[in-house]
């Protein structure tokens, strides 16, 4: 469910000034990340190629009106993800080809989901999430927010591939700034579709692996766990989390995973992970960090809110992790800080 938040862009003149301008800006910031959504729903980017492209060919590429589209376009210009050239032509920019569904660091999907009803008509009731301190999901759409994803598998679907997004982006990191060197069997616990696993073990050749998520989304794993050089090295398991995960690992990874879930459900999911892992391994838990003072860190503090929306969730300090990792029969280790997400390293207390 994360939502870092996406700042308004503003370089021609306005007849607001100093702090009603600043707050201008805040407040149609969801203009922003609406033109943003409705680019990656619409399919522009993967209809386009950095050479220039009328934009009448884009319209019948993704069946959309010439004039409303000129419409979109222009403003996606001013945000930097497409390059406005005389003729009504465009080109994609660098940060543009993220919109692009092959793209390797693609958001298509998180900018899909964003921009999704189920997500946008939730967020509007944060005031409400806000003076309850619960989730409004299930208020809004008459079902708590992973059975509604059950019962309607195109939102799933949508909700899926962006998490699969963002997580495979903010926790890339852990790639190259995690030492992996003296585990073998790493359980990628709530894995998705894979694609940090198989990132992981093309990156350290002595792993294996196992992908653990629900029987529905590991269906569609990625396509490289199953070709050769990884194949005979990752297990591909369908099961929920809250029940039981697959023993015999000797480490446990749930990437972006726990900020999903209140305290007494990942207290939970620790527990199984605790009594699962073999003796002498750790459980790590990849997410980014609310700081533990009054310091900037804008990404966990309204990812917070949009669980706080949603699920019940939150994102944590150190402190509240050892909480949890305590109650789980665990302590708190070490945190390694990287450049996307921090890794909770946990072991058995």
């Amino acid at each position: 469910m994360s939502s870092p938040p996406l700042s308004s862009v503003h370089d021609g003149p306005t007849p607001l000034s100093g702090p009603a301008l600043k707050l201008f800006e805040l407040i149609t910031s969801s203009w922003v990340a609406a033109a943003v959504s409705a680019a990656a729903e619409l399919g522009v980017a993967d209809a386009m190629s950095a050479a220039p492209t009328p934009v009448d060919q884009i319209a019948k590429l993704v069946g959309a009106d010439p004039d409303a589209l000129h419409r979109l376009l222009r403003a996606c210009a001013d945000l930097g993800l497409v390059e406005e050239l005389p003729g009504r032509a465009y080109a994609l920019t660098e940060v543009g080809r993220a919109l692009r569904s092959d793209a390797p660091d693609s958001m298509r999907g998180y900018a899909r989901w964003l921009g999704s009803p189920a997500e946008r008509s939730t967020m509007a009731h944060l005031a409400d999430a806000v003076r309850t301190g619960g989730p409004v999901f299930e208020a809004v759409h008459g079902a708590p927010v992973w059975d509604y994803m059950r019962d309607h598998p195109e939102s799933a679907s949508v909700f899926d591939q962006g998490m699969t997004d963002i997580s495979s982006q903010i926790t890339r990191s852990l790639v190259d700034e995690y030492d992996f060197g003296d585990s073998a069997c790493l359980v990628d616990v709530g894995g998705g579709r894979g694609r940090l696993l198989s990132l992981l073990l093309t990156a350290h050749p002595h792993l294996t692996g196992v992908l653990y998520d629900r029987p529905e989304v590991v269906r569609d794993a990625d396509p490289a766990l199953s070709r050769e050089g990884l194949a005979g090295r990752c297990r591909v398991v369908g099961g929920s989390f809250l029940d039981s995960v697959p023993e015999g690992g000797d480490t446990y990874l749930l990437a972006s995973v726990v900020h999903n879930w209140n305290d007494a459900d990942t207290v939970r999911v620790l527990t199984h992970c605790r009594n699962a892992v073999t003796d002498g391994g750790r459980v790590l838990l990849a997410e980014v960090l609310v700081p533990d003072g009054p310091a900037p860190e804008r990404t966990a503090k309204f990812m917070g809110l949009s669980m706080l929306v949603h699920c019940d969730g939150k994102q944590r300090t150190r402190a509240e992790f050892a909480e949890v990792a305590e109650r789980a029969g665990l302590r708190l280790n070490r945190v390694v800080p990287g450049t996307g997400v921090s890794v909770v390293e946990l072991v058995r207390a």
